[in-house]
């Protein structure tokens, strides 16, 4: 993927964006058996509302179509990324890399990065983990064992 341009997203893609986490997210919920996780039932109207609490980012093709998204917010000197998407067809061509990097780029003040991912989902914690991250929790959500996951800066 070569032209792949990472955007701050707006309200006005959201139906795109939950169309996108719709199909990214159709893997996890086989993996887990569950096709009642969040991404998966969220409304374009909750997603919308996440507009006023999160940064969202999309990754967009020379076409004009979104490929991906992620959405991130700081809290105190951490900053929670979430919802990492791209969809099927694009993914391993590098814009997971891309968003995540331009993400951690819009919070340079936060000491630490965070996010979440299923614990059966192998492919996202080695891809996290390329990234820096380490895995630093987990927590039981339904039918899925979450594993936290952080970056601190400077690499402690």
């Amino acid at each position: 993927m070569n032209n792949i341009k990472i955007e701050k997203a707006s309200k006005a893609d959201a139906a795109d964006i939950l169309e996108i986490q719709k199909k990214a997210f159709l893997s996890e919920a086989k993996l887990y058996n569950d096709y009642q996780i969040g991404a998966l039932t969220q409304t374009r109207d909750e997603l919308v509302k996440d507009f006023d609490v999160y940064v969202f980012l999309k990754a967009v093709l020379d076409d004009g179509r979104i490929a991906g998204s992620v959405k991130a917010r700081v809290s105190g000197n951490s900053c929670w990324i979430g919802r990492l998407i791209v969809l099927p067809e694009y993914q391993k061509q590098g814009i997971g890399r891309k968003l995540m990097e331009a993400v951690e780029g819009c919070f340079p003040d936060a000491a630490k990065y965070e996010l979440g991912t299923g614990s059966k989902s192998v492919q996202n914690i080695r891809f996290y983990k390329k990234l820096g991250y380490k895995i630093s929790g987990e927590e039981k959500d339904n039918s899925v064992t979450l594993v936290h996951m952080e970056k601190v800066k400077g690499g402690a």
